[in-house]
C-alpha cells in the first residue's frame, strides 16, 4: 500500500510574516512540514517570520511561493478549504477529525488551505477546493487567528500519524499495602497520642476519612518514607525543639 503524504498547510495571502511564522510552529508540532504560502501581503521570504517561529526554521525554509491557489495545489488530488461559512458554495463539509481520516485512508497528495487573517477566503478560493473543513465553533464568536486554526487541523492529523508521545515522569516504584497501613498506623498512633479522636465515638469513622485521604493520591514508597520521616520528626524532635517537647510534656504531667 502507498503511504499516504502528510497533507500540506497553504496560507492563502497572509497578511502578517508573524503569523507565518506561528502557523510553522503549529506545523512543525504536529509533523507538517509543507508550508505553501500564495502572494503573502508583505513579500517573501521575510525576517519578521522567523522569531515567531520559535525554531521551526525548517519549515520556513522550505515553504514554496505561488501568485495563486490554483498553482498551489496543482500537485494534490484532495483539497479542503477552511471557513465557518460555506459563502454559497454548495460542497461537502467536513470536522478536521473528519479530514484528517480521509487525508490518511485516500491516495494522493492533500492540501489545507487557510484564509487571510481579516477575511478569511475569498469564494473563488473556496471554490478551488473539493471539500470544506470547518470546526464547530460559538456561533456568536467565531473567530479564530491563523495559528490557532492551523494547529487545530494538524492536530487532528497528527493523531493517527504515530507520532511519539513526550516522555512520561517516572513516578517511581509504587508503595506497597503494608507501606500504607504502616504509614497509617504511626499516624493513628500519634494523633491518639495528643488526644486528636475526640469524642471517642467519632474515632473510627475519623479514621476511616484519614485513610481515605492518604490513599487517594497513589502514593509511591519514597514519598511514603519522606511522610514517615516527617511524622517521626515529629512525634520525637531533635535538638533545642525535642528538649522543649520534653518540658512540655513534663509540665503536662505535673499538672495533671
Amino acid at each position: 500500500m502507498t503511504e499516504v503524504p502528510p497533507p500540506a498547510i497553504v496560507l492563502v495571502r497572509p497578511q502578517l510574516a508573524q503569523n507565518i511564522g506561528k502557523a510553522a510552529r503549529a506545523m512543525l508540532n504536529f509533523g507538517l512540514t509543507d508550508l505553501r504560502l500564495v502572494s503573502p501581503r508583505d513579500g517573501w521570504p521575510n525576517p519578521d517570520a522567523g522569531p515567531a517561529a520559535s525554531g521551526a526554521d525548517i519549515v520556513l525554509q522550505n515553504a514554496k511561493l505561488f501568485e495563486n491557489v490554483a498553482d498551489a495545489v496543482a500537485d494534490c488530488a484532495h483539497v479542503y478549504a477552511t471557513t465557518v461559512r460555506k459563502r454559497g458554495v454548495t460542497k461537502p463539509v467536513v470536522r478536521p477529525d473528519e479530514a484528517a481520516i480521509a487525508i490518511r485512508s485516500e491516495p494522493g497528495g492533500s492540501a489545507i488551505l487557510f484564509g487571510p487573517e481579516r477575511s478569511g477566503l475569498a469564494t473563488d478560493d473556496v471554490a478551488v477546493a473539493r471539500t470544506i473543513l470547518t470546526v464547530p465553533i460559538n456561533p456568536e464568536f467565531g473567530s479564530l487567528n491563523l495559528a490557532q486554526a492551523v494547529i487545530l487541523v494538524a492536530y487532528e492529523w497528527s493523531k493517527g500519524a504515530g507520532l511519539s508521545q513526550p516522555p512520561v515522569t517516572d513516578l517511581g516504584t509504587p508503595a506497597s499495602q503494608e507501606e500504607l497501613d504502616g504509614m497509617i498506623g504511626q499516624l493513628d498512633a500519634m494523633l491518639e497520642g495528643v488526644g486528636y479522636f475526640f469524642p471517642p465515638d467519632r474515632a473510627p469513622t475519623v479514621k476511616r476519612t484519614l485513610r481515605t485521604l492518604l490513599t487517594k493520591p497513589g502514593w509511591n514508597a519514597q514519598e511514603v518514607r519522606t511522610l514517615r520521616g516527617v511524622l517521626s520528626a515529629i512525634d520525637r524532635p531533635r535538638g533545642p525543639q525535642r528538649a522543649e517537647a520534653s518540658t512540655r510534656n513534663a509540665s503536662k504531667r505535673s499538672n495533671s
